[in-house]
């Protein structure tokens, strides 16, 4: 449960209201925790959020331990400790050790141990390293990649998920598993609408009746 800003730091609150509410290109920004300290240095605008750390930006909901804002109308969201996050218009969920967003480009960055979830496609994909990029639809995963959805289990060291056109392509020793089969080539290709799977290079794999 979030708790409300101490009396002893309502002047600092006050303080820096207009750095942290002021909206980027237009979208709605707000954000509450325990505690907030900063800067207004030129150049160097930071506000930072401990306890129980939440900021929202536009369709966006992060939580995090602590949270740093800064740049130009506080551009770059940097949460660490206990992140999760939830884009609400499209209902994908995320959680990761250290995430980085830029509210201009939409682009969320995801380091450590970093899992994604699309609701809506029942898709639940894990990485060490995600890219998630709100307007174009395509997220890129990268180390120890492992895709679920169904019965069918993807793996790779690098994977491209392009949601709209519900497509998954990947590289780095790939592998599929469908039930009791096993696919595996330089690069595959999964329709993730039909469960269709396209292989190229050297093929190779098992099915059983």
């Amino acid at each position: 449960m979030l708790h409300p800003l101490p009396i002893t730091h309502c002047v600092l609150f006050l303080a820096f209201m207009n750095i942290c509410i002021m909206p980027a290109r237009g979208d709605t920004f707000t954000f509450r925790a325990d505690r907030m300290s900063g800067g207004r240095a030129a150049g160097r605008e930071v506000t930072v959020l401990t306890g129980g750390a939440e900021v929202r930006s536009d369709n966006l909901l992060l939580k995090a331990n602590r949270i740093e804002i800064h740049g130009d109308n506080n551009q770059f969201i940097d949460c660490t400790g206990g992140v999760w996050g939830r884009d609400e218009e499209k209902d994908i969920l995320f959680q990761t050790d250290r995430l980085r967003y830029d509210r201009k480009l939409k682009i969320a960055r995801l380091e450590g141990n970093s899992t994604l979830e699309d609701k809506k496609n029942d898709i639940v994909a894990k990485g060490r390293f995600i890219e998630y990029d709100d307007q174009s639809e395509v997220t890129i995963f990268q180390v120890s990649v492992r895709l679920f959805k169904d019965t069918m289990v993807c793996r790779s060291e690098y994977a491209v998920y392009r949601r709209t056109e519900k497509i998954l392509d990947l590289s780095g020793f790939p592998v599929v598993f469908k039930k009791n089969d096993e696919f595996r080539a330089d690069r595959i290709r999964v329709d993730l609408d039909t469960d269709d799977v396209t292989m190229e290079g050297t093929v190779s794999g098992s099915i059983k009746d």
